[in-house]
């Protein structure tokens, strides 16, 4: 049974390869698992099938190309890894609601700094929606220190689209798939600008139901939809840190954190929330991800 470490190498592999051949039978064969375990363990790990995963992926990464160049649809669907013009259309509308020509139609409407960021994006977060707050522990040895800098800045006010649950803490990870796949799902449909990497913003925690907001950053203020709604990261006065290595240490981090801030005369203001720097499908090895921290302190 492949382990998640090898499962997240699996997936940088895969995202190096939408244009080929990434079936099961072909993805088991190069990764040595019986297809049988491979789509389980990857279910498991990523919370859809290798089917259900690289589609998505050739479909998004499709949509950005599609935003951000002037390539025909014809060009844009064999460089995403579809046979024919036919086979991505019909893709692409059972996905966004509309077909590749339209949907580039109505993005032309931005300007062109809103349409030159989703190509990058899509890359950095498409592949690792489910993988924020993998639960790493029992595979890996602990650094001895996790926060790799720590500072005071004053932040601008950042639009962004969210959703918000209340969680058990052992539903995190499940948690922030599901929402982190709503909302840049819905940013894909709708064509809508995002600017920076997925969060998670902390209102309650402890031994009960924690309140979390999960979300993306936005270039400009856009429409939520449903339980997608659109909010503001806060503006002001922050400590913000680095934290380095696997999810199951942030709590060290922000420990730390609390102590700086009573060295520095600072008191904790509004709820804290993570910025998720690194993409572990591109970065295999825990000890290279870093998750930025950022808590407001009070004026």
């Amino acid at each position: 049974m492949p382990t998640p470490l090898e499962l997240l190498h699996l997936l940088r592999d895969i995202r190096g390869r939408l244009d080929g051949d990434v079936s099961l039978e072909a993805l088991s064969a190069r990764a040595g698992w019986s297809p049988f375990h491979l789509h389980r363990a990857f279910h498991q790990l990523v919370g859809e099938t290798p089917k259900q995963y690289t589609l998505r992926l050739r479909l998004e990464r499709a949509a950005a190309r599609l935003l951000t160049t002037d390539d025909p649809v014809l060009a844009v669907a064999l460089a995403s890894g579809f046979s024919s013009h036919e086979v991505f259309t019909r893709a692409f509308r059972r996905q966004f609601g509309r077909t590749p020509a339209r949907y580039r139609s109505a993005a032309l409407m931005q300007s062109a700094a809103a349409r030159a960021r989703p190509q990058a994006l899509t890359d950095e977060t498409g592949p690792c929606i489910g993988l924020f707050h993998l639960p790493l522990t029992t595979t890996l040895r602990r650094p001895t220190m996790p926060m790799l800098t720590i500072e005071r800045r004053d932040l601008p006010a950042q639009p962004v689209l969210i959703v918000r649950r209340r969680i058990a803490r052992a539903d995190l990870q499940s948690t922030l798939a599901d929402c982190f796949g709503r909302v840049f799902g819905h940013c894909h449909k709708a064509g809508l600008p995002m600017e920076g990497r997925p969060f998670t913003r902390y209102f309650s925690t402890g031994p009960g139901l924690w309140t979390i907001e999960a979300g993306k950053p936005m270039a400009a203020a856009a429409p939520g939809e449903g339980e997608i709604e659109a909010g503001t990261l806060p503006p002001g006065p922050a400590v913000v840190a680095v934290h380095s290595g696997s999810y199951d240490q942030l709590g060290d981090t922000y420990v730390a954190m609390e102590k700086w801030m009573e060295a520095q005369g600072l008191r904790p203001g509004e709820a804290p929330w993570e910025s998720y720097i690194t993409d572990p499908a591109e970065h295999p090895d825990p000890s290279e991800w870093r998750t930025e921290i950022y808590w407001p302190v009070a004026r």
